[in-house]
């Protein structure tokens, strides 16, 4: 019932741009207003359109006990890109032992996450003849049907590494209508169909913008905004940030003469306009995302090397950004005015003796006033949003290691986490302390990614969709229900 609801939101999508020109998904486009005085093309055109739509989904939804919404992932932190989990229909307990599986998918190496809309199911892998040198390497863009599994197609091309941690693609692929965007960890930039695979544009990065490339590789997910697709490429020569026409491949601007980092830029509003965030290996700087005007920078340069790869986060008109080495920042980004302020900076005397939060690879979290994530070695944090203080600390979350890693959503209250243990926990989240509701195994952790950890990890972050959760590890892709 979920996919069907799911394809029947693919179809009144269709139909609205179709009809109205409409292009979604946009963070901050709106629906044509309806006037008064005669009827819009949005009324005259659309709507029908839609009421046929829901009339239809309802008839399949009657007798069905609950709410059969099912929504996509289909980018880097789902829908809005926020790490919100917004489908009815869950469960608020797991299993004990271990969740069940619906299927199970052979997979190579990687840590990109999966993603899923239309009905399928994307990740990108490695396989390679010789994993040390990067002799053979083969980077793959895999696409699997969301309900049984089973391959639909795989587009796979050559990608000698020369980078440090050879497991594979580090980006998750972002899907907008038919076509689906893939970066590879040496810069291999594909639009693909979604329906087949084949190529509908391609860029070599590396070859075409002489990247200093980042000790391992290209990792920010390709971020669309309107007819753009804008990825951190960290190219010479002003190319840190490039801004490509999501038809054609045509470069639209490029701008920012930094060095890389792994971070996917975020958008914010200021002064009634939207503004790109990136926190490259050298700043936190805010951009014209149409143009590529730099609108106002934060110098942050690495202490040691540049190793920003948690996505920004936001609340209300504060945005912070947590580094391994280098620690906290806070600014306040206005929505009234364009530019920012530093409300505060901290970091610690090294990485075993951190302050506030020098996360590596989990992202962090707002809840109301207050921060979690996780610290270098797997101390998981509450912070005082305002001043960067430590309110407390946990260490039952996730193993003690260095670059520790929880990847974390929010639904409806709780806080629902997978550990590189492969642990899936539901829990509750305050200043008081930390709750743990309901904790299961979900996947075993491999080695790939980490030789050097003889348990393994899984550091791909998991995709919530189809009343599911979809997570990857070195051999394996899974589907497990959450419905009730």
């Amino acid at each position: 019932m979920g996919s069907t609801m799911s394809r029947l939101r693919i179809e009144l999508k269709a139909a609205c741009m179709a009809q109205s020109d409409l292009r979604l998904p946009q963070l901050s486009r709106q629906l044509p207003p309806m006037g008064r005085s005669r009827p819009s093309r949005w009324q005259t055109n659309v709507l029908p359109i839609v009421i046929g739509l829901l009339v239809v989904g309802c008839c399949f939804a009657f007798g069905s006990a609950g709410t059969v919404r099912a929504d996509d992932w289909p980018q880097w932190r789902g829908p809005q890109r926020d790490a919100v989990w917004t489908e009815d229909g869950i469960v608020d307990r797991l299993p004990e032992g271990t969740l069940p599986r619906v299927w199970t998918a052979e997979v190579a190496s990687g840590y990109s996450g999966p993603t899923v809309a239309g009905g399928r199911v994307f990740v990108t892998d490695r396989i390679s003849a010789e994993l040390r040198t990067g002799e053979g390497d083969r980077e793959r863009v895999l696409c699997f049907d969301v309900e049984t599994g089973k391959p639909l197609w795989k587009h796979e091309y050559e990608a000698p590494y020369t980078i440090q941690y050879r497991a594979g693609p580090r980006a998750s692929v972002t899907i907008d209508g038919e076509r689906a965007y893939a970066v590879g960890a040496m810069g291999h930039f594909h639009c693909l169909s979604v329906s087949d695979g084949e190529v509908i544009w391609k860029r070599d990065l590396n070859a075409e913008y002489d990247i200093a490339m980042p000790i391992w590789g290209i990792a920010a997910a390709p971020f669309l905004y309107g007819d753009l697709v804008i990825q951190q490429v960290g190219g010479r020569g002003g190319a840190c940030l490039v801004a490509f026409d999501k038809a054609t491949g045509r470069e639209v601007w490029k701008a920012l003469d930094d060095q890389a980092a792994y971070s996917t830029p975020v958008l914010i509003r200021q002064a009634g306009s939207d503004v790109l965030v990136a926190w490259t290996g050298d700043s936190i700087s805010g951009l014209d995302p149409l143009s590529g005007e730099v609108l106002w920078g934060f110098a942050f340069p690495p202490s040691k090397m540049a190793i920003g790869i948690a996505t920004p986060v936001m609340s209300a008109d504060r945005l912070f950004v947590t580094s391994f080495y280098d620690g906290s920042v806070m600014l306040r980004t206005p929505k009234s005015a364009v530019g920012y302020e530093l409300l505060w900076q901290r970091v610690g005397s090294n990485e075993q003796n951190t302050d506030a939060l020098q996360s590596i690879i989990s992202n962090p979290i707002f809840v109301g006033d207050h921060i979690y994530g996780v610290d270098s070695y797997g101390e998981f944090r509450c912070l005082d949003a305002a001043t960067g203080d430590r309110v407390w600390e946990d260490q039952t979350l996730v193993r003690r290691n260095r670059w520790a890693t929880i990847h974390m959503v929010q639904r409806e209250g709780k806080v629902w986490m997978l550990n590189e243990q492969g642990e899936l926990l539901i829990t509750e989240l305050s200043p008081e302390g930390v709750k743990v509701l309901s904790r299961t195994k979900v996947i075993e952790p491999t080695r790939i990614q980490l030789t050097r950890r003889d348990e393994g990890v899984v550091w791909a972050a998991p995709a919530y969709a189809e009343k599911s959760i979809f997570v990857r590890s070195d051999n394996e892709l899974i589907r497990c229900s959450l419905a009730k």
